[in-house]
């Protein structure tokens, strides 16, 4: 195969508050990967969003705070480009072509879909339904070779290989004539997060913190104070018993499970770690170390956040600089994609005498 420069690309939809799993998930993940030697893209997914209808109004905000985030939190705008995805037209032109690639065998089978959909399907957009190979379209615009990645995504990120997969073999023979080698597309690897990542709600440990949950007390957002920070992990669910001092000790136990796994997510250390320190203590003496590590961490965000959403004409800049250096890079490629289709493109205008 083709060799690849190491690309990193992902994107979080703007829709509702970021909250501490987004944070653990995903974007303190992406200021991590900023030290590898990649390009790394990171992109505010505004087209995922419409799947499903959004307020006009609401939606520019959203667009604006989760940039706000992902500066906030130290994503750097000058060692990556943070952009969004409706500003760079080569992920919809992408999306038909991949249309045409991807099977609707492929496509029925995607669980995320009969999910969100539920029981009234026939009433779902048909975004909602094709909301996998826009995914694709998003990745592979930028040939990216790595995907920071949810076990939700996981599924879609399959289809990114099948599709890409699908397409080298279907224009093998074009692709090797336009001079693009044995393929033109990556297999997107994905990048999985570890065990801690996945945070569950401080009102049920059995279900993930969700942005849509009813009750604000069920998961810390980003914006939130120091106070307001404090006082949910303070409410947080638990069990009447004691620390273990073995993590199989936490099987049966979701709440203690998830508020260790926050811990050890905020401070970068292992779950055995945590209990090493805290094996055999009370919630009343671990939920304190808790409270004062998280607000250490988040409340600076929550401020930095504050601060940038007052300043929009700062963030619409931001993603216009990155917008334009993404461009840069998936214009070639469709390009590229085009003359390897069959496309007549355009050329430069004919000067008339």
């Amino acid at each position: 195969m083709t060799a690849f420069a190491e690309l990193v690309f992902s994107g979080v939809q703007p829709t509702g508050n970021l909250h501490l799993g987004n944070y653990l998930g995903a974007v303190k993940r992406f200021v991590e990967m900023q030290e590898r030697d990649a390009q790394c893209l990171y992109c505010v997914v505004d087209l995922h969003a419409i799947t499903l209808w959004q307020d006009p109004e609401a939606l520019k905000g959203q667009i604006r705070e989760v940039t706000a985030a992902f500066l906030a939190a130290g994503i750097d705008p000058k060692r990556s480009i943070v952009f969004n995805q409706s500003q760079v037209p080569q992920h919809t032109e992408l999306t038909w072509i991949f249309n045409c690639v991807a099977r609707l065998g492929w496509l029925n089978r995607m669980t995320q879909f009969k999910d969100k959909a539920g029981k009234d399907r026939e009433n779902a957009s048909i975004g909602l339904y094709d909301y996998p190979v826009l995914m694709a379209a998003d990745i592979l615009a930028y040939r990216a070779t790595h995907v920071p990645v949810g076990e939700d995504q996981k599924q879609h990120l399959e289809l990114t290989r099948d599709i890409a997969q699908k397409f080298n073999n279907d224009f093998a023979g074009s692709i090797l004539a336009h001079g693009h080698g044995e393929g033109f597309f990556p297999l997107t690897e994905p990048l999985i997060g570890g065990p801690a990542a996945r945070v569950m709600s401080l009102r049920d440990g059995s279900k993930k913190m969700s942005k849509s949950d009813a009750s604000d007390n069920s998961r810390i957002n980003l914006k939130d104070d120091a106070d307001t920070i404090a006082q949910k992990i303070r409410r947080a669910k638990t069990d009447p018993d004691a620390l273990p001092s073995e993590v199989e000790g936490l099987k049966g136990r979701p709440e203690a499970d998830n508020l260790v796994g926050i811990f050890a997510a905020l401070r970068g250390i292992s779950r055995d770690e945590v209990l090493r320190d805290f094996g055999g203590a009370q919630f009343s003496t671990f939920k304190p170390a808790l409270v004062e590590l998280a607000v250490a961490t988040l409340a600076p965000i929550g401020a930095e956040m504050q601060r940038l959403v007052a300043d929009p004409g700062h963030i619409d800049a931001v993603l216009a600089d990155g917008s334009e250096r993404a461009e840069a890079i998936a214009a070639p490629t469709l390009d590229a994609v085009k003359d390897i289709v069959g496309f007549v493109r355009r050329g430069p205008a004919l000067k008339t005498v």
